[in-house]
């Protein structure tokens, strides 16, 4: 039982400095659980998100940025393609679904996309679940001037049925670039959790004829979504040979997971910085514990002594510093996963208002067992440089009278 009483005399001694090291491995230990918990979550997820769709044909260029300019609604278009390639595809044995999308304006930073009811009716985002406007709300109708409204862009903007909005020209708002054409709103969707939630939909004509635009636009779109018949074998394969391999005028970005992994790939090296600059704050909150109880060991020896005197071994004295420090740590890490929390809730604010793509503040990952141990293990090692201290001192010497 002495261990134990010895540790909490220090801790409750030293109190104040206790909970500065503490508080410094909990900042450490939270950076270091959310960098590994974000990096994992952002990977998967992101590399799931396909809108329902297994491909993108669009107009030649980079196969990244057409994924993420209509799937992700984060990029500028490569260009159009015409109209008789839309019809090409959707006319492919190989394709189950085609539906056309026009991009290229928003409506006060919020994304407005031209598309076909086939989105909303036929296409299914996630297995069973489709994008649907909230009772009583409904999907526009094709050849009238309405919208339907994503749940984000529509919280956001503080829109509601019956709202009328006003497209600008460009991706980028500017009250000089107001289009002459208005729309109503006559459907809110309900949350997907996917970009969709973000965007503003219209009539596919609505973009292409609208006024202000290349008068070619109306006999082209942006991009076109792919969704492969069940059932056949290698469809990605030969539509990846007819477009990109024989052909030279489109892209067909295939399969969307893999191309989202390329992004992940290019910013490889920023999740290195990141590690590195959480590893390097857990070994100065480490370091942090090793000061503390290294700087009150000075004001300890006589305490010590006692002990020593009192019939305690060195080795008691050893284990009890060590022990503090791994004590300390257990504290910190236990308030890390407050810090954890409000680090994630506040990465997935900023990620879904960026993206649309939604990741979970509470995900249970590896790294929430892992770098705790890791951490107290750390703390309790760096704890033996005071325990040495500790263990050196002479009896004789600190039990000398003071005054």
């Amino acid at each position: 039982m002495i261990l134990p009483l010895l540790i909490y005399r220090s801790l409750r001694q030293h109190a104040f400095s206790t909970l500065i090291a503490a508080f410094s491995i909990a900042l450490a230990g939270g950076l270091l659980m959310s960098v590994w918990t974000v990096k994992e979550q952002a990977q998967t997820t992101f590399g799931g998100v396909n809108a329902g769709f297994d491909a993108v044909l669009g107009a030649r260029g980079s196969k990244l940025q057409l994924v993420l300019n209509a799937i992700f609604h984060v990029e500028e278009s490569s260009g159009n393609m015409a109209w008789a390639d839309y019809l090409d595809i959707q006319k492919n044995p190989n394709v189950e679904l085609a539906v056309p999308m026009a991009m290229g304006d928003n409506f006060r930073g919020y994304r407005v996309v031209g598309t076909s009811v086939d989105l909303f009716q036929r296409a299914e985002y996630a297995p069973g679940k489709r994008y649907a406007p909230r009772p009583p709300g409904r999907i526009f109708d094709p050849a009238a001037c309405e919208a339907v409204v994503g749940s984000f862009a529509a919280e956001k903007l503080k829109l509601k049925r019956g709202d009328v909005i006003h497209p600008y020209h460009g991706l980028l708002f500017d009250e000089k670039s107001r289009h002459a054409e208005d729309y109503v709103v006559v459907g809110i969707l309900e949350p997907s959790n996917t970009p969709a939630d973000r965007v503003i939909w219209i009539p596919l004509a609505g973009v292409q004829q609208m006024g202000g635009h290349d008068p070619k636009a109306a006999s082209e779109v942006s991009a076109v979504l792919v969704k492969f018949k069940a059932g056949i074998v290698n469809a990605g394969f030969r539509l990846d040979l007819l477009y990109n391999k024989e052909g030279n005028r489109l892209t067909f970005a295939w399969p969307i997971g893999r191309i989202v992994a390329q992004l992940f790939d290019k910013i490889n090296w920023f999740d290195r910085i990141l590690e590195l600059v959480a590893y390097l704050v857990a070994f100065v909150a480490t370091g942090s514990i090793v000061a503390s109880i290294y700087n009150s060991m000075n004001e300890r020896r006589r305490e010590i002594a006692i002990l020593r005197a009192l019939g305690a071994h060195r080795a008691t004295i050893f284990s009890a510093v060590v022990l503090e420090a791994a004590a300390i740590a257990t504290l910190g890490m236990a308030a890390s996963y407050v810090v954890h929390g409000a680090i994630m809730t506040t990465v997935a604010a900023v990620i879904r208002a960026q993206v649309g793509v939604v990741i979970d503040p509470l995900a249970v990952h590896p790294v929430l067992a892992l770098a705790p141990a890791g951490m107290i293990l750390l703390s309790a090692l760096a704890g033996t440089i005071p325990a040495f201290k500790a263990y050196q001192t002479e009896v004789a010497e600190y039990l000398v009278p003071t005054s």
